[in-house]
């Protein structure tokens, strides 16, 4: 994981921190929102696509995305001159498929609710001969995650504040979450999921593996919407024992605005989920956390919605 930090650091700039007050407690927030690609996915893209030898770079990769792990994949590929296919849901954010396609790389669509993404992936990658990679069930990919929990270490002791004790991170498949405690062996994770689709937070309490049930919930979180966590995620968290919380729609879109009102910053609902944890009470706030920020890319009607206060 040193070695992966040290690669993001030598193409990608550091996201910064911002000490905030949040009910009487500074807190540290980490700004993943505003990489290159709006989010933390491409530090595990980076750390995965230059491991690939030469032949496996030549026969390109396929990717699964809504549209973060999309993009980072994308970014990645073209600067490493790597052909890169993406699965991408029909109803992704026109912003990310935008932006996936405006990298260079192939975007093919599916539907969400009724094919799977993994098997097209799959069957594309076999075809090709190219190197399939998942955007959370990868060790290169969760070692590449984990080092913003080692950059966000570098920062708070830098600036006086300390390890981080209690770390709050955004839950999709877990990639991140699971990079992050691997990084920070001493710091305690709680993971942040949107109501109805907070299977990682239920099977970490179950013992196993836990599936999103029948006709979850609509949800903005469009980065957040994985069905079933890996093994892999599952298994690192589940050592370090982590737990999880669900947050409100309302919750999200408070968490939002107050990010652009405090920080300046774009949120997308998926990487405020950790931010909403604290502000609803859901996670209590204490000296020596850390809050992630995991992305900033926006459908902007929809945001500005948000900020206009609807739906709150």
């Amino acid at each position: 994981m040193r070695d992966a930090a040290a690669k993001v650091a030598a193409v990608l700039p550091v996201t910064p921190i911002f000490i905030k007050n949040i009910n009487g407690v500074d807190v540290t927030v980490k700004a993943e929102s505003v990489q290159p690609i709006g989010a933390f996915k491409v530090r595990g893209a980076w750390h995965r696509l230059t491991a690939m030898d030469a032949e496996a770079r030549r026969k390109g990769v396929v990717a699964f995305s809504s549209g973060n792990h999309a993009q980072g994949i994308a970014w990645a590929a073209a600067r490493l001159g790597i052909a890169a296919t993406v699965v991408m849901p029909a109803d992704a954010p026109k912003a990310k498929r935008e932006s996936t396609l405006a990298l260079g790389a192939e975007v093919v669509t599916y539907d969400r609710a009724t094919e799977s993404r993994e098997a097209i992936a799959g069957r594309l990658a076999e075809a090709r001969g190219a190197t399939l990679v998942p955007s959370f069930d990868d060790s290169w990919v969760i070692e590449g995650q984990g080092s913003a929990g080692i950059e966000a270490a570098s920062q708070m002791h830098a600036a006086g504040l300390g390890a981080p004790r209690h770390v709050v991170v955004p839950c999709g498949g877990g990639g991140l979450a699971a990079g992050i405690a691997l990084a920070l062996p001493e710091a305690r994770v709680t993971l942040v999921e949107p109501e109805g689709w907070d299977d990682m937070r239920r099977s970490l309490e179950a013992s196993w593996i836990e599936p999103v049930g029948a006709n979850p919930p609509p949800t903005a979180c469009d980065a957040l919407q994985t069905t079933r966590v890996s093994p892999l995620t599952f298994d690192v968290l589940s050592r370090r024992d982590a737990t999880g919380v669900a947050v409100s729609e309302r919750a999200i879109r408070d968490a939002q605005r107050w990010a652009a009102a405090q920080l300046r910053l774009v949120v997308e609902p998926g990487g405020a989920v950790a931010l909403a944890a604290l502000l609803s009470g859901q996670v209590a706030v204490e000296a020596g956390m850390l809050v992630v920020l995991s992305g900033g890319n926006v459908d902007m009607d929809d945001y500005a919605r948000v900020l206009a206060g609807e739906g709150a």
